[in-house]
């Protein structure tokens, strides 16, 4: 099966990007120097190209309580505006995917999902609207294109260059707080990211998008692969699907306790299993985890520890750090500032067990 490509394959290809399989799409994994580009991130500015992800949008008397009942996250805690960091859950409490839902106004919301899970979480969508009998349109969002501007001259940068397009758009970044959007002309603009850093996430028409790159670029923003994109989020400890948490896992064994709102009597899916795991107690968690030996801590190495084993769920080379990290899902019982062993090839290594992120807005906090 061909893969899929975004309105922007051409451009990475022109920059001589090194292009890979992506959850089925042809993305760029860097344009030469992966650590250029996460300093970059972390000193300037870079961007991202993340059209393969799914925008789609709820209309409809039902779109509140649809989503109240499909999120573990509760959107009445939403204003006009504001975003939303969320689970998707599954009947066992199972993490189907996780998102980000914005309340644009009254009954109109906008969810951006992962690109390898849009067609499932979709139909999911429409089972649970179908089943619950709610008014809410479901509306996949193919035709529009997403760029990351990250950094923390991000926002400058991109304000200046919109400013040449569409002076309007320019004035909303200036408004634009941290977890809000906005939505101007042909421009949705949510001061959101992926990397621990300030920026903006600009959706706009697919056939807009190359045209921006260009102009972003020429202003000095740095073209970023999916290599950077996965250290600098592992660095700004934010998971990632498929490897950090999945539909066998729950949020509360995922560090994610924090995006599950108990408060309001919803009957949210999944809740009754998700209750039932807290009454047992004795949960997994997830920790920060930074060698202290030689070698790079990889997903799926075996971690031991006096209270049993964990595995590492994300690990990498952080260049901010200059060591590796990781995250790992551990018994109960282990602690911050515990030293644990993994498994490295079948060499014992020492870790040091550390809170998360390890890096934010530039500054290391491990």
């Amino acid at each position: 099966m061909s893969l899929k490509r975004t309105p922007l394959y051409a451009t990475h290809v022109a920059a001589g990007a090194k292009m890979v399989d992506f959850g089925g799409w042809e993305m760029p994994l860097h344009y030469g120097s992966q650590i250029e580009e996460h300093h970059a991130v972390r000193r300037k500015a870079g961007m991202f190209d993340v059209s393969h992800m799914r925008v789609v949008d709820l209309d409809g008397a039902g779109s509140r309580d649809f989503l109240r009942t499909l999120l573990a996250n509760d959107v009445l805690k939403l204003t006009p505006g504001k975003a939303l960091y969320s689970c998707m859950l599954n009947e066992s409490g199972g993490v189907i995917d996780d998102l980000i839902v914005y309340w644009i106004h009254t009954d109109h919301y906008r969810l951006v999902v992962n690109a390898a899970t849009a067609d499932k979480d979709i139909a999911w969508m429409n089972k649970v609207a179908h089943e619950r009998k709610l008014p809410v349109a479901i509306l996949p969002r193919r035709e529009l294109a997403m760029i990351a501007v990250q950094g923390p001259q991000a926002r400058a940068i991109l304000r200046d260059v919109i400013e040449g397009i569409d002076g309007d758009a320019a004035a909303a970044i200036d408004r634009l707080k941290p977890f809000t959007a906005a939505v101007v002309d042909e421009f949705f603009i949510a001061r959101t990211g992926y990397t621990g850093e300030d920026g903006c996430e600009v959706v706009l028409p697919a056939d807009e998008a190359p045209d921006l790159w260009q102009r972003l670029r020429a202003e000095g923003v740095a073209p970023c692969g999916l290599g950077a994109r996965d250290t600098l989020r592992l660095e700004a400890g934010m998971n990632l699907y498929g490897q950090d948490m999945d539909e066998t896992v729950t949020p509360l064994e995922s560090g994610l306790a924090w995006t599950v709102d108990f408060k309001e009597p919803r009957d949210f899916i999944g809740r009754a299993a998700l209750e039932k795991q807290l009454a047992a107690g004795n949960l997994r968690q997830l920790v920060g985890l930074k060698l202290l030996d030689k070698g790079v801590l990889r997903a799926h190495q075996k971690v031991i520890t006096p209270h049993g084993e964990g595995e590492i769920t994300s690990g990498t080379y952080s260049p901010t750090l200059e060591c590796s990290i990781a995250l790992a899902r551990v018994p109960a019982g282990v602690k911050v500032g515990d030293t644990v062993q993994v498994d490295i090839r079948g060499k014992p290594a020492d870790a040091l067990v550390t809170k998360y992120p390890f890096v934010r807005n530039g500054k290391a906090l491990v």
